[in-house]
């Protein structure tokens, strides 16, 4: 030590000495895992309502193959998902397909699904009857209904497959929608995706109302959950659901705080996290 210089504390922070999990070098090909951000992260697990929580793979695997494709969700299958994600639309002919932005490309514009008919889609954006044909049940499936007009097309689809309603989970911002997804396809999970920011009440307020109105699970960006809503959704006997995990720190964070659902794009990072912090992801059989 340099005589007359006091020795003071480490400057190393807790988040920077805290061991982080080790994944495989084949994890480490795309640019998101190159640089994830730091985080305090929970040193305890937290229950979750779930006794198994579920890996939903976001579009897919995105990260790995085109997005909302038949290719994309086998191979998040293949790479250990227990959930499939996507977007449902409805088509002028009252089918249901799946896309994010329900539109497509057409004579240098841009053409909602909703005004064309399905035989005038592209060949790869495929239906909700196509999905359950090629992709089979073995897995819990979240979707995103974007409009009104898709729920009747996608009760029909899913009672043609005999899906169970069960690994069913429906999603949107509107309350409005989800009362129209309980009248059509009964027994299905009701999902309210929201930002706390966008909340006309406090968040224990928000829990009760959902709770009372029969909806059974509440959807947040993943960096607006902590350990402490996580209990509470949980003690009015809501899911938290928590989406848009990219780096396995924030995976495993979430996993620690209890969350019963996570959603990524890197379908094989948040595999391994899960595995290291829960144990393996199983199907539903």
């Amino acid at each position: 030590m340099t005589p007359g210089r006091r020795s003071g504390p480490s400057t190393t922070s807790p988040a920077t000495s805290r061991k982080r999990i080790s994944l495989p070098d084949r994890l480490n090909t795309l640019p998101a895992y190159e640089h994830p951000p730091r985080l305090l992260g929970v040193q305890q697990r937290l229950p979750s309502l779930r006794d198994t929580p579920i890996a939903f793979a976001h579009r897919g695997a995105r990260a790995h193959a085109p997005e909302n494709t038949l290719e994309a969700f086998r191979l998040a299958l293949k790479l250990g998902a227990n959930g499939l994600e996507s977007d449902v639309w409805s088509t002028a002919d009252g089918v249901a397909v799946l896309d994010h932005d329900g539109q497509v490309r057409r004579l240098l514009r841009n053409v909602p699904i909703a005004e064309l008919m399905r035989r005038d889609l592209p060949a790869h954006l495929p239906t909700v009857d196509d999905f359950f044909t090629d992709v089979g049940d073995n897995f819990h499936f979240s979707l995103d209904v974007k409009s009104p007009a898709a729920v009747v097309p996608l009760a029909r689809a899913v009672g043609s497959a005999g899906f169970p309603v069960d690994r069913l989970w429906l999603c949107s911002p509107l309350e409005s929608v989800l009362d129209d997804c309980r009248t059509s396809i009964p027994g299905a999970h009701l999902v309210h995706s929201t930002r706390t920011q966008r909340l006309p009440r406090t968040f224990e307020q928000h829990c009760a109302h959902l709770s009372a109105s029969g909806i059974d699970t509440v959807n947040l960006h993943h960096t607006e959950w902590n350990g402490g809503r996580v209990v509470m959704a949980h003690r009015f006997g809501l899911n938290a659901f928590g989406w848009d995990i990219q780096y396995p720190e924030a995976m495993e964070n979430g996993l620690r705080m209890g969350l019963d659902a996570v959603y990524s794009d890197h379908v094989d990072m948040m595999v391994d996290v899960y595995g290291a912090t829960i144990g393996a992801v199983t199907r539903p059989f």
